[in-house]
């Protein structure tokens, strides 16, 4: 047998902050072929897609200095895995081999189906609808009514950034304003929004959006010459598509070893893995290490040794307040805020920091596979008993 046919062909779906920290990773072993499959020849830095709709930083980064050596960079879209054959069907019409899959698509925006929203909100979730508001803010004048639904933290920073820069914004919460962050850090976010121009909704609900007004519950219309929708993720069909159990959003069921429950040749990790039918919240913070971890998983896999379960915790957020402020909310292990938070010029340097974390932790797995560690400790639901996947005669 060649020394060709011996290594292993792992495919990794999707290059965002798990995705490439996986790829990367998967170089720990000499005899593992890696191949990325992304939409885009860029890696987008999706914690500063708000910085790039104001006009105040770029979000994308060349793979070139991402990537270690040997991986190869496949510029498509995957469209179907084939369980039966292991292929990866590619939507320029070509397909890639694997032994092993790593399921990193992560998630994209959810525009409810609300009248007017698909036709006239802009979601920012990704990089193509990110620039398409850019341009569009482009063409508005500077007192131009703006409206952003959502009290997340994407819709705050969005605010925050907008209204730095002069711009007429009110924020759309839909309920409390990011309920994740300790009572006194949310007087804190609403204080300085409010200081700086922005009109704070926090119980008003959109009903219906128009070309330049959006409707509220209550029956109030308000001019918007722009509504940017910030509310709500789902993730990629892949999974289903492929015949694959996910959960309702559309997540990949996994164990507790991001494992599908239905092919243990194919792994998940991120926005997009269900471990257990209990995801773990949506965040960069936790995308590095379920990356490594799902990585680890097929190495595990191939060296036919039991992989570990998921152990991580999550530990509070940041939260950017345009380029010269920000909120870094403490937390305990299991992502419950406390009444701690750093605030101002200290909140925003933490920001920052951690945003340039992320694709540094990057970086250094392309230099040094296996060097990304994490904080353990996190709690997770009672497992279920094994599933039959895990027995031997359904391993593939």
């Amino acid at each position: 047998m060649t020394e060709h046919n011996t290594h292993h062909k792992v495919v990794v779906i999707g290059g965002g902050y798990s995705g490439t920290v996986a790829a990367n990773r998967l170089r720990l072993r000499a005899d593992v072929d890696v191949a990325l499959v992304n939409p885009r020849p860029r890696f987008v830095d999706r914690v500063r897609l708000h910085q790039l709709v104001a006009g105040t930083g770029e979000a994308t980064i060349d793979y070139g200095t991402l990537l270690g050596t040997g991986i190869e960079l496949v510029v498509d879209s995957a469209t179907r895995i084939e369980t039966a054959s292991r292929k990866v069907q590619l939507a320029s019409g070509g397909a890639l081999d694997y032994d092993h899959v790593i399921y990193a698509v992560g998630s994209t925006a959810a525009i409810p189906s609300i009248p007017g929203a698909a036709e006239f909100a802009y979601p920012i979730a990704e990089f193509e609808s990110a620039r398409r508001v850019h341009a569009r803010l482009d063409e508005l004048p500077l007192d131009a009514p703006i409206t952003i639904v959502g009290g997340g933290a994407t819709g705050i920073e969005t605010a925050a950034e907008l209204a730095e820069r002069g711009r007429v914004v009110t924020l759309v919460c839909g309920g409390t304003l990011m309920p994740s962050l300790s009572a006194p850090g949310r007087r804190y976010v609403a204080k300085w929004l409010t200081r700086h121009g922005v009109v704070i909704l926090e119980a008003a609900r959109v009903t219906e959006v128009r070309p330049d007004a959006v409707v509220l519950a209550d029956g109030g219309v308000h001019p918007s010459a722009l509504t940017i929708w910030t509310t709500g993720f789902g993730v990629p069909k892949l999974a289903a598509d492929s015949g694959l159990r996910t959960d309702a959003l559309g997540r990949l069921l996994t164990d507790e070893t991001l494992t599908s429950l239905d092919d243990q040749r194919i792994v998940a990790t991120g926005d997009a893995a269900a471990p257990s039918g209990h995801p773990l919240r949506m965040s960069g913070q936790g995308a590095g290490p379920l990356g490594a971890q799902a990585a680890d998983t097929v190495l595990s896999h191939i060296a036919g040794t039991e992989p570990a379960p998921i152990d991580m915790a999550l530990l509070g957020t940041c939260v950017s307040l345009g380029r010269r402020s920000g909120i870094r909310q403490l937390a305990r292990k299991d992502d419950i805020a406390i009444n701690l938070y750093i605030g101002g010029r200290a909140g925003a340097k933490i920001k920052e920091m951690t945003c340039n974390i992320g694709v540094t932790k990057i970086r250094r797995e392309a230099r040094t596979p296996g060097s990304l560690s994490w904080v353990k400790g996190g709690p997770r639901p009672e497992q279920p008993a094994p599933t039959a996947h895990l027995t031997p005669a359904n391993r593939r």
